[in-house]
């Protein structure tokens, strides 16, 4: 026998997204230079074998994320970050 309205059953679960919009972090901490002498906080944007994420994994803006990269490389260069690691963080 068919069941009454109000029971409505699925035989996968409903797919509820639960993702949290991406912000750029500097442009909500107003953040206006982007230190290449900070390793701690560049390590961020950088994944474990030395690679700069890009902005669709870290949110950053176009503006940030050029900024990010360039901080980055002359932290590279200055030997304050590692060009390739094996398990940086």
């Amino acid at each position: 026998m068919a069941q009454q309205g109000n029971d409505i059953r699925y035989l996968t679960p409903i797919n509820i997204d639960t993702k949290r919009k991406k912000y750029c972090r500097f442009k909500k901490a107003r953040i206006k230079y982007v230190d290449y002498k900070d390793p701690n906080f560049l390590l961020k944007f950088v994944n474990d074998q030395g690679k700069i994420l890009p902005r669709r994994l870290t949110g950053t803006s176009t503006k940030f994320q050029k900024k990010v990269s360039k901080a980055i490389k002359r932290a590279r260069h200055l030997a304050i970050l590692p060009y390739v690691a094996d398990q940086l963080k």
